[in-house]
């Protein structure tokens, strides 16, 4: 597809998350390779970010996970190399790799948020684990992949977990662990794609659960009424334009006992490995991942 011009398959980098990254990055590589895409790897870990203008790439699609690739850091030297890029900008990248941020930016506008409490060394950390209650979840604000991320079922146990996240990057969040399942949605072009019920068989869906396990259970359709399955894809599409989100993204969500659902988190360059949630709810709708890269492309843009 020559309207693309040479594109760039950004993959790989710094952060923790750097090997899923690269396992994202080749199946998309080889997936705009299939659709006759002029597409190459590019690796900033291994070579400059500029040597994008120097080697004529005409855009770039971002799988860069985590720190510098999804926080907004990647998408603001692009806009100033002036190269299309997928996915979202500057701001919304920012905010959407900031937990505690984002959930301000959605309490502003009225959207459900999990319970939480931000945690700091002078925290009393016996009273956070009584408001909350226990179980309780407690997570690094500023990683993916669900990294870092502890369940905590004994009285006592927040104030050292508190201690070993403190090495992440952002606050640390504690947050109460909602029973009733885990959800997510994603937006590709302005519209909400099928819901995804998971399932996974260990605590909660961690990373192993993610990409290392074959037994988490996903369900799409999901399991919600045809009322709630409209109510998940409002809410994502509103927390996704709250963040000023473009091209994809993916809003993930718990629900409580009763039913309700509660924005989680939003993930501006979600994974797109074999285990990956978007290109099985894009299945859903007839999209082969291929034919979902090729859309994702079809947004790019600079600022």
């Amino acid at each position: 597809m020559q309207q693309f011009g040479k594109v760039a398959v950004l993959m790989g980098g710094f952060s923790a998350e750097r090997e899923v990254s690269l396992n994202s990055g080749r199946a998309i590589l080889a997936a705009l390779q299939s659709k006759g895409i002029d597409a190459h790897a590019f690796d900033p870990a291994e070579q400059p970010l500029q040597n994008l203008k120097e080697q004529d790439f005409q855009a770039a699609f971002n799988i860069l996970h985590g720190t510098y690739g999804e926080d907004g850091v990647v998408q603001g030297a692009l806009e100033a190399m002036n190269i299309p890029y997928t996915g979202c900008g500057v701001l919304a990248s920012a905010i959407g790799m900031d937990k505690f941020r984002s959930r301000l930016v959605w309490a502003g506008f009225g959207l459900p948020n999990v319970p939480y409490e931000v945690l700091d060394d002078n925290s009393d950390f016996a009273a956070v684990e009584a408001r909350l209650g226990l179980p309780l979840f407690v997570k690094p604000a500023a990683e993916g992949s669900s990294v870092g991320v502890k369940k905590l079922k004994q009285p006592g146990e927040l104030a050292q977990a508190y201690q070993e996240l403190k090495q992440y990057h952002g606050a640390v969040l504690a947050e109460r662990a909602l029973t009733g399942g885990e959800y997510t949605c994603a937006v590709l072009g302005g519209r909400a794609l099928p819901s995804i019920r998971i399932i996974p068989k260990n605590e909660f869906y961690d990373y192993e659960a993610k990409y290392q396990r074959d037994d988490t259970e996903y369900l799409c359709p999901s399991d919600l009424s045809p009322e709630q399955e409209a109510e998940i894809r409002d809410l994502s599409l509103r927390a996704f334009a709250a963040v000023e989100g473009r091209g994809w993204g993916r809003v993930d969500f718990l629900r409580d006992e009763e039913g309700r659902l509660y924005v989680l988190e939003i993930n501006t360059v979600p994974g797109m490995t074999d285990h990956s949630l978007v290109p099985k709810a894009a299945a859903q709708t007839g999209l082969s991942f291929a034919d979902l890269c090729v859309e994702i492309l079809s947004h790019a843009t600079v600022g």
